[in-house]
């Protein structure tokens, strides 16, 4: 059962920098190999064409969303059915989309029914605690805090482990994602309830860690220089 293999474990999500030097389907399957390799109990995968190449190389359970960039609405992840029937179809077990509440192409409820009939689990990834109960109501199996400081034009830098915990005391297919950069940030989770972890940009965005690394050091240049 997908939901037992993924219970308090690690989901890497390898969805390279788009158009950077990683972003080939093939490179994403070495990435999923590194990660299932060092200890990951799952993969979140983006794209149909990544899905299927992943899922070549492993039968381990895969997350699949299909990101869109629409002129009408800001839902970004999975906005429309037949983004479910690709990516079932290229071997996810659970299909991720976009729960909240704004202008969307489709309905939650429509998103939710197209995952079931296709035979996977649906992922709700949302960015609050009502975005959690009206998935849940609609037949969400997992819930995301995927979305949790997305929403507005200032990104979050920190995990909202407030989020996790609020949804976890109410369900119990709870997945903490967003910011988690640090094990230390996925124990926290795991201490406030998360049924799982999904960590991202810190394990298979190279350029957003090196950033990280040299911007630190621009930072400590500067203050030294002024001192």
């Amino acid at each position: 059962m997908v939901l037992a293999k993924i219970r308090g474990g690690l989901i890497v999500s390898c969805q390279p920098v788009i158009n950077g030097p990683m972003d080939r389907c093939d490179i994403v399957a070495a990435f999923g190999l590194a990660a299932l390799a060092g200890g990951a109990v799952a993969l979140r995968i983006e794209g149909v064409e990544n899905v299927k190449s992943v899922r070549m190389v492993t039968d381990a359970p895969i997350i699949g969303i299909v990101k869109r960039d629409l002129k009408d609405s800001a839902v970004r992840i999975t906005p429309f059915i037949q983004d479910v029937e690709d990516l079932v179809a290229a071997g996810a077990n659970i299909i991720a989309f976009d729960a909240t509440d704004r202008v969307r192409p489709v309905p939650v409820s429509d998103l939710v029914t197209s995952v079931h009939d296709a035979g996977a689990l649906a992922m709700a990834d949302c960015a609050d605690f009502d975005d959690g109960v009206c998935a849940s109501k609609l037949g969400a199996d997992l819930l995301g805090t995927t979305l949790s400081g997305y929403l507005g034009d200032v990104e979050p830098e920190k995990p909202n482990l407030d989020l996790v915990a609020s949804l976890s005391a109410n369900f119990r297919y709870v997945i903490a994602e967003g910011c988690y950069r640090t094990p230390e940030q996925t124990a926290l989770a795991v201490a406030r309830g998360a049924y799982a972890v999904v960590v991202g940009s810190a394990i298979t965005r190279t350029e957003h860690v090196t950033g990280w690394f040299a911007d630190a050091m621009s930072c400590a240049v500067a203050t030294e220089a002024d001192a």
